[in-house]
C-alpha cells in the first residue's frame, strides 16, 4: 500500500491528487478546495529545539509531501520562503504577547505562504511551453506578496485582481508596482467579486486550455500549508518553555491563517484555545453563534484586508470539524471600526504599542476578555505592519509610523494598475489576450 499521501476536494467529486499536483492546480476540478485525505499525527519531540522556522517548517510539512516529486527539495524550499525572523513577544499587558507575522518584504504574514508557493512551482517541471498565469484575489495583502514572490521569475506571471478604492493607498501602490511579468487590475467592485472571478476563471476548461492557470490566494495549498509552520514553531517554543499550549486570537478574513492553527492542533501538536476576531463582516460570527451559514456581500471597514463576505477557506474549515464542534470551540468576535479606531488610539498612547487596523481587532477580543476577568495567556496575531495604513493609524496616534525599509522600496516605484469591470467575461478577454499565451 502506498504511503505517498492523497489529496481530496473538499466538494469530493474529483479524483484525488498528489500535493505536486494540488499545489500545481490551486482549485479542484470539482470547484471544491484540496485538503489532506487523512491528516497526519505528529509528537512535539520530533523536532530540533534548537532549529530554525525553516526546520521546522521541513519537518512538519514532510509527511505531507512525502513520496512526492517536491519532497527532496522540500527543505530548500523552506529554507528560501522563511528567511525573515517571526519575533513572539511580550506586551505590556499581563500575559499577553504578539506573534509578528509582518517582517517579510511585502510587510504582511502573506509573504510566506506566497513565498513557499512560489518556490514550490519553480521545482516543479511544466510540459507547456506557455508561461504558467497565477490568478490572485486580493483585500489588500494578499497581491503584494505574491507580485513579490513570483516577480521576474522565468515561465510565470501573475494577475492581481483588488477592489478598486477599497485598499489603503500604500497597499494599492504596492499592488502596482511591479511591472514585468506582474499586472494589477483594479476591479469595479468588492474582493468577494474579485474572489468570485477568479474561482471562475481556473474553474472553467476551456480558458484553461487557452491560458493555463493557476492560483495563489489562500485557496491554494501551497499557500495553506507553510502558514501552519510559525504557528507550530511558535507554538513547539513555548510548550518547551511553558509547559503549556499556546492561544491564539487570529485576526480573520477569508480564514486560512486561523484554518493553519487550526489544522497544527489538529496534527496533535501544542495548540490550545483558537479565538477569531473579525471587522464588521459578520458570516463568520454568526455562523459560529449558531445561525446557518449565510455568505453575503463584504463591508467595507477600515480593516480592509478582512473585508471578506463569503470566506472561502469555511470548506476546508467544515471538512475537519462538523458545525457543533465549531461552535462550541472556535468562537469569533465582530469589532467594528470605532472599536478598532479606539484599540489602536488607547494602546499606543498606553502602552506606546501601535498596531494595524487588523491586528487591533485581535487586540479588542483579548482587552475584552481581559475586562471579564480571563487571566489566562493569550499571543494575538499581528498580520501586518501598521505602516501599511498610515492614512488609519498616523491621526489616531498623532505622529508617522516608520516604514520599514522593504516598504519603502517598494513606495519608491511608480505604480499602475488597469481598470477592470466586476465580471467573469471582462477577465476572461483579458487573459486570453495577454501576450505569450
Amino acid at each position: 500500500m502506498s504511503t505517498t499521501p492523497r489529496y481530496i476536494s473538499t466538494r469530493g467529486s474529483s479524483p484525488a491528487a498528489t500535493v505536486s499536483d494540488a499545489i500545481a492546480a490551486g482549485l479542484a476540478p470539482d470547484g471544491g478546495l484540496y485538503v489532506p485525505e487523512t491528516m497526519p499525527q505528529l509528537d512535539a519531540d520530533g523536532f530540533d529545539p534548537h532549529g530554525s522556522l525553516a526546520d521546522t517548517a521541513a519537518t512538519l510539512l514532510a509527511p505531507f509531501f512525502a513520496g512526492d516529486p517536491l519532497a527532496a527539495a522540500l527543505p530548500a524550499i523552506c529554507a528560501e520562503a522563511l528567511d525573515f525572523p517571526v519575533p513572539h513577544r511580550a506586551l505590556p499587558a499581563d500575559g499577553a504577547h504578539v506573534l509578528e507575522l509582518f517582517h517579510g518584504p511585502t510587510a504582511a504574514f502573506k509573504d510566506v505562504g506566497a513565498r513557499f508557493l512560489a518556490a514550490c512551482l519553480a521545482h516543479l517541471p511544466r510540459h507547456d511551453a506557455r508561461p504558467l498565469t497565477i490568478l490572485v484575489a486580493t483585500s489588500g495583502d494578499t497581491g503584494a506578496a505574491v507580485g513579490a514572490a513570483f516577480h521576474g521569475r522565468p515561465g510565470v506571471r501573475v494577475v492581481i485582481l483588488y477592489p478598486d478604492g477599497k485598499v489603503s493607498p500604500r497597499q494599492a501602490h504596492q499592488l502596482g508596482c511591479f511591472g514585468g511579468n506582474v499586472t494589477a487590475l483594479r476591479v469595479a467592485g468588492r474582493f468577494d467579486d474579485c474572489q468570485r472571478m477568479v474561482k471562475a476563471a481556473l474553474n472553467d476548461p476551456a480558458l484553461q486550455a487557452a491560458v493555463p492557470l493557476s492560483s495563489a490566494n489562500s485557496i491554494s495549498l501551497g499557500r495553506l500549508l507553510p502558514q501552519m509552520s510559525y504557528y507550530a514553531h511558535t507554538a513547539l517554543a513555548w510548550w518547551r518553555d511553558r509547559g503549556q499550549p499556546l492561544n491564539l486570537i487570529v485576526p480573520t478574513g477569508n480564514l486560512g491563517n486561523a484554518l493553519a492553527a487550526l489544522w497544527v492542533r489538529a496534527l496533535g501538536l501544542p495548540i490550545g484555545r483558537v479565538r477569531l476576531a473579525c471587522n464588521a463582516n459578520a458570516t463568520l460570527p454568526e455562523f459560529l453563534g449558531g445561525a446557518d451559514y449565510r455568505p453575503r456581500e463584504a463591508v467595507a471597514t477600515i480593516a480592509n484586508a478582512m473585508d471578506v463576505g463569503a470566506p472561502s477557506n469555511v470548506e476546508r474549515l467544515r471538512w475537519l470539524f462538523d458545525d457543533a464542534t465549531l461552535r462550541h470551540e472556535l468562537p469569533a468576535t465582530c469589532v467594528d471600526d470605532d472599536a478598532i479606531r479606539a484599540t489602536i488610539a488607547r494602546h499606543a498612547s498606553e502602552h506606546g504599542e501601535v498596531f494595524c487596523p487588523h491586528t487591533a481587532t485581535a487586540v479588542h477580543v483579548l482587552d475584552t476578555l481581559r475586562a471579564a476577568g480571563d487571566r489566562d495567556d493569550w499571543t494575538v496575531v499581528a498580520t501586518a505592519h501598521p505602516a501599511k495604513f498610515e492614512s488609519v493609524v498616523e491621526p489616531l496616534i498623532g505622529r508617522p509610523v516608520a516604514v520599514p525599509a522593504a516598504l519603502a522600496a517598494m513606495l519608491a516605484r511608480p505604480a499602475h494598475a488597469t481598470p477592470l469591470p466586476a465580471t467573469e467575461a471582462a477577465l476572461d478577454e483579458l487573459l486570453r489576450a495577454l501576450p505569450g499565451g
